[in-house]
């Protein structure tokens, strides 16, 4: 059973900045496409960053330009940098395996916990 630990969510003003990170074990980590999905409350959890094995990264439209997700080889981590956070960033922020596009229908892992991110003044 794949167990992933998200990490470093909190609450943050607009504007303002946080960094996200997944822990991947890893015979999963080298492997798997990764991403990071996000479920605001009433809504659908979407893809909104993602990574492949080589490194090549792509965005939804929504986060285009403020977040850049990133992974660490040595450590088996997958991070989430998030700048200029608006209300609408409002989520619990999962990592999990990406092997299709932004936009296409995934498979998933076991979800982890997720980590709380609220942007409020």
């Amino acid at each position: 059973q794949v167990q992933l630990v998200e990490s470093g969510g909190g609450l943050v003003q607009p504007g303002g900045s946080l960094i996200l990170s997944c822990a991947v074990p890893g015979s999963i980590f080298r492997g798997y496409n990764m991403g990071w999905y996000r479920q605001a409350p009433g809504k659908e959890r979407t893809l909104v960053a993602r990574i492949t094995i080589d490194g090549s990264t792509n965005y939804s439209d929504s986060v285009k330009g403020r977040f850049t997700i990133s992974r660490n080889d040595a450590k088996n981590t997958v991070y989430l940098q998030m700048n200029s956070l608006k209300p609408e960033d409002t989520a619990v922020y999962y990592c999990n395996r990406a092997s299709r596009p932004i936009g296409e229908v995934q498979s998933y892992f076991i979800w982890g916990q997720g980590t709380q991110v609220t942007v409020s003044s």
